[in-house]
């Protein structure tokens, strides 16, 4: 807040360069504007179709975020901003000028283009078209284009020219877009904005056909490739199923698992009637004793061959059954073969007795039928097994060719797939493209209307910018400015308190003991009303008689009016007071009073000099290259102050600056308090440090820092010191 109001203070300083430097700013500018010509501005609108779908035949189903739209708004502007835009502008107004037409030209022709002949005019109006009708820019690498570039641009048509009075935007989150324009001619403007946007319609429109022509054709060419895809592998499958004579290969799967189920059934069935044989005829031959058995097969062998004969076709014909998968016809013929058997089995039966004494006949019969059951049996395994192995055979192949056509059947599904979806989006794409969506110039642009004058405006503004620069360059100087003006800065800058400043006073100001009292200037009552506050902060710092020594950190910083005024305020008091010009290299307070009795006089003399209360006296100083123990020892300038103070209540030492710092450490060794004298407007430097830690090792007898010659500071009293950092 310190560093805000000392910036504002140096403002203050500095008003009257605040003041004049706008005013002579306003004053040029209002001279320089006074004879801009007006301008008109035209306002035209283009709707778009991005938010309002109304006049869209077919809308697809697709909502929008609003940033996905304002992007879209956006890249419209953007390209109407565009040079290449921009430029089909610039060919239309400068082939009006080129042409002469009376009603579309504005402004008045360049000298390069009064000077142009006939033919080099219908040069450059064929130049000019065929670069507006392909929409080329100019090539400024050849000469004769860069000529007419540059015609262009001293017209002010060209496309940063116009881009600069141009301003395009979307009106709220509608659907439109504005298109303003200024100019120095009604028509001017009108014409411009007109012609932009007729070139950017017509831009857009093209650029919407051919993207929607390219995009049909791309899915067309897309569609009938997917198309030719299917049918490749439609084509491969087929060709397939022809090659390893597939039908169907589920229901052949089927048949074959059905009849491999039919042939195990009657396996199983056959197998059961072998064992189920096997055991009876046992049982019957267990029934006959050795000798009927033997006379039993000797009595059949010849009555059998018939038999067995029977019984090889009976074998061949159940054989053909089984691999006839059943066939009811041949079922048929085994079922006339087995009859036929039977009946022979008979005849032999009736034909041979077998043992009048023993009735068997039966058992006989039974035997020879089971017998030939049974081989029919073992017979009818044997075949189906055999079947049975073929057909597994058989359904062991269609394992291969059921993977085979599973692959093809998933790749004609992923094609189908692919096709359909390519279709649907070449259905899409016709049917929308069929209706596109045009931009339209909804409200064209009439002659401006002249705008308000602007004059005033430039003229405020260069007031204003004056101002803030001024202001601008006094704060650069303010921050770059390193010199101490203010009790506070130089309380911070030396860690040490500051007893209070002194106003800066004129040169003839009177400051001499005799015209203390009686200068009454406003300069001067200040000074001394700030020296009054001083002696306050050192009268406060040890009870009389004290010896206070005044020094400095260099030369020429108000040291000696400072000793004076000090004294002249104590004595106000009604203090007896003494001054001792202890600056033998400059002796100013002894120049101002040369009837004063020298400090060297009274060293060697010891005679007191006169106290009264409410006086003051001098001892003065001689010139000339000496220091203080220089008159004396230390033992007797110590005797002879001593005695000064049984009968003055204040002794005031102007010593030496600590430049000459022996000089200056020889009467401050002599002091009870020691006040630096610094004058406003002079920075710290490196070279000071040494001299500030001297003072900060007094070990208590620095009372503290008076600051002179300040500026603009508002009357205050007090010591300052550094604050304290929390």
């Amino acid at each position: 807040m310190t560093e805000v109001v000392q910036f504002l203070r140096l403002l203050q300083r500095n008003k009257i360069t605040l003041i004049l430097v706008p005013l002579i700013t306003v004053i040029v500018c209002y001279f320089l504007v006074r004879r801009l010509p007006d301008t008109y501005e035209s306002h035209a609108r283009i709707a778009t179709g991005l938010v309002d779908k109304t006049d869209q035949v077919v809308t697809r189903a697709r909502d929008e975020q609003d940033q996905q739209i304002a992007r879209k708004f956006e890249s419209l502007i953007q390209v109407m901003r565009l040079k290449r835009t921009l430029d089909q502008v610039s060919y239309r107004l400068i082939l009006n000028d080129l042409k002469g037409l009376k009603d579309s030209t504005w402004r008045e022709p360049v000298r390069e283009l009064e000077e142009m002949s006939k033919a080099d005019k219908a040069k450059a109006i064929a130049l000019i078209t065929q670069k507006y009708q392909k929409r080329e820019e100019l090539f400024l690498w050849k000469p004769e284009e860069k000529k007419l570039n540059d015609i262009i641009t001293e017209m002010g048509y060209g496309a940063n020219s116009l881009r600069d009075k141009l301003i395009i935007y979307r009106t709220g989150v509608g659907d439109y877009i504005d298109i303003d324009f200024e100019a120095e001619h009604p028509d001017l403007s009108a014409y411009v904005i007109n012609t932009l946007a007729q070139e950017f319609i017509s831009d857009n429109s093209s650029r919407v056909v051919g993207n929607n022509k390219k995009t049909i054709d791309f899915l067309a060419n897309f569609m009938q490739q997917k198309l030719q895809a299917l049918n490749d592998r439609m084509n491969t499958l087929k060709n397939f199923k022809i090659q390893n004579r597939v039908l169907n290969l589920n229901e052949q799967a089927k048949s074959i698992y059905g009849q491999m189920a039919d042939f195990e059934t009657r396996r199983q069935i056959a197998q059961k009637d072998i064992i189920a044989y096997t055991a009876a005829i046992g049982n019957i031959d267990r029934r006959f004793n050795p000798t009927e058995r033997k006379y039993f097969e000797s009595a059949l062998t010849d009555i059998n061959q018939k038999i067995i004969a029977t019984k090889s076709n009976l074998k061949a014909l159940n054989e053909r059954y089984i691999l006839s998968n059943f066939d009811n016809r041949m079922k048929f013929s085994l079922d006339s073969l087995r009859s036929r058997l039977s009946e022979e089995i008979n005849e032999a039966t009736d034909k041979y007795a077998y043992n009048p004494m023993v009735v068997k006949q039966d058992l006989v019969t039974q035997k020879l039928s089971m017998e030939i059951s049974l081989e029919l049996a073992k017979n009818s395994v044997a075949s189906i097994q055999g079947e049975l192995d073929r057909l597994n055979r058989k359904f062991d192949g269609l394992v291969p060719n059921e993977a085979k056509i599973q692959e093809y059947e998933t790749s004609i599904d992923i094609a189908s797939k692919e096709y359909i979806e390519a279709l649907q989006r070449y259905n899409e794409a016709s049917l929308e493209f069929s209706f596109p969506v045009y931009l339209r110039l909804i409200e064209r642009a009439m002659p401006g209307e002249v705008q308000a004058s602007k004059k005033m405006v430039l003229v405020i503004l260069s007031g204003v910018i004056s101002f803030t620069f001024c202001v601008f360059v006094f704060f650069i100087l303010f921050y770059l400015d390193k010199s101490i003006r203010y009790p506070l800065q130089l309380a911070n800058e030396t860690g040490k308190p500051v007893l209070g400043y002194l106003n800066v006073l004129d040169k003839d100001s009177n400051l001499s003991l005799s015209g203390m009292n009686a200068s009454d200037d406003k300069a001067v009552r200040l000074y001394k009303n700030l020296v009054r506050s001083i002696r306050y902060e050192l009268d406060n710092e040890m009870g009389d008689p004290k010896i206070i020594a005044v020094t400095s950190l260099g030369y020429g910083v108000g040291k000696t009016p400072f000793v004076i005024a000090l004294a002249w305020a104590f004595s106000k008091i009604n203090k007896t007071v003494l001054i001792i010009d202890g600056n033998f290299a400059q002796p100013d307070i002894s120049k101002l009073n040369p009837d004063s009795t020298p400090f060297e006089n009274f060293v060697k003399s010891n005679n007191l000099p006169e106290a009264t209360p409410g006086q003051i006296t001098i001892l003065g100083a001689k010139t000339g290259d000496i220091s203080v123990l220089e008159l004396a020892d230390e033992k007797v300038i110590g005797e002879r102050l001593q005695a000064l103070k049984t009968r003055f209540d204040i002794i005031l030492i102007e010593t030496d600056s600590l430049r000459a710092m022996n000089r200056a450490k020889e009467w401050v060794s002599f002091s009870d308090l020691v006040v630096s004298v610094f004058a406003a407007g002079r920075s710290i430097g490196s070279e000071d440090q040494s001299k500030i830690q001297y003072l900060d090792g007094l070990n208590g007898k620095f009372a503290g820092w008076v600051l002179t010659n300040t500026e603009s500071i508002p009357e205050q009293a007090g010591k300052v010191a550094k604050p304290v950092e929390a």
